[in-house]
């Protein structure tokens, strides 16, 4: 079954219970810069990501320069948003929590 996109509520809502999320001017995809301590945590935040998205089948797009990770987020399938995007996002945060150095939080 495809993902389906969300309407505009839903995402405004999604993205109001999410912190540093911000969505694209285009409207089809989120993005969030995370910040590590080092390379080490930061590959390791992508390579827990990596499992999840693989659980989901649903795979970000991102940029990694040693402890910058840049994220993307969207559903082509869907030509926009679905809630995978949320879910993948929130796993995100999940997996950065312990990972971020304090003063980025």
């Amino acid at each position: 079954m495809a993902a389906e996109r969300l309407d505009e509520a839903t995402i405004a809502d999604n993205l109001h219970k999410m912190e540093g999320w911000v969505r694209a001017e285009d409207g089809n995809s989120i993005w969030k810069a995370f910040r590590f301590k080092n390379f080490v945590e930061a590959f390791g935040f992508m390579t827990e990501c990596a499992i999840v998205a693989e659980k989901l089948n649903h795979h970000p797009e991102w940029f990694n320069v040693y402890n910058r990770v840049d994220v993307t987020l969207t559903t082509h399938d869907a030509g926009g948003l679905s809630e995978l995007d949320f879910k993948l996002a929130t796993r995100m945060d999940k997996a950065a929590a312990g990972r971020m150095p304090d003063h980025l939080k």
